[in-house]
């Protein structure tokens, strides 16, 4: 036993350790609590599409442990909110926080995996971006009729004006938030291993 312990490295650790399992858990709290705290429409053409800093805590664990568990946050976040503090979006806002979110760590996480530096994150973040903005096009004109009981071609009309600024500027604030207080938390969290 003491050998291993004695030859133990990162590389041979357990992929998921009680401290990893312990900071998600206290990154979907967070994330709860901020959504519960910080919600409210930014085009009155929309009132239903809020901004919320929910997905800095799941950004910041992507960072942290990758995309796999940015995505397991996110789907744990998006079930427990989307049946609490936002349930009357429904199974609809599940989903559609999933798809967005979800797109975001998987593209955000691959990227900083593979390049950890300044430029990266900046990279990671602006790519991310770009993607949940896209992907969110598709899916509100998909999800948004059946939501709201509208024809898509009404959802189309505010398609640009409207859905695709609110994406730009949630998932853009929620990134800058995140690169100005990554490091800090993330020394933290290393620190406690």
């Amino acid at each position: 036993m003491s050998n291993l312990s004695a030859n133990s490295t990162p590389a041979n650790r357990p992929r998921v350790s009680t401290r990893k399992l312990t900071a998600m858990g206290l990154m979907a709290a967070v994330s709860v609590m901020l959504v519960a705290v910080v919600h409210f429409p930014i085009f009155p053409a929309a009132p239903f599409l809020e901004y919320d800093p929910a997905d800095i805590s799941i950004f910041i664990c992507t960072f942290l442990y990758g995309p796999v568990s940015g995505l397991l946050l996110t789907l744990v976040v998006s079930v427990i909110q989307g049946l609490t503090v936002s349930a009357a979006s429904g199974p609809i806002g599940i989903i559609m926080h999933i798809f967005a979110t979800g797109t975001f760590v998987l593209v955000s996480g691959n990227i900083y995996r593979v390049k950890r530096t300044r430029g990266g994150a900046v990279m990671a973040l602006a790519a991310g971006v770009a993607v949940w903005v896209l992907a969110m096009c598709v899916w509100n004109l998909i999800f948004t009729p059946i939501f709201m009981g509208t024809p898509r071609a009404a959802v189309m009309e505010i398609l640009l004006p409207v859905i695709v600024p609110f994406n730009f500027i949630k998932a853009g604030i929620n990134s800058v938030i995140t690169f100005a207080i990554y490091k800090s938390i993330a020394k933290l969290v290393r620190s406690e291993e």
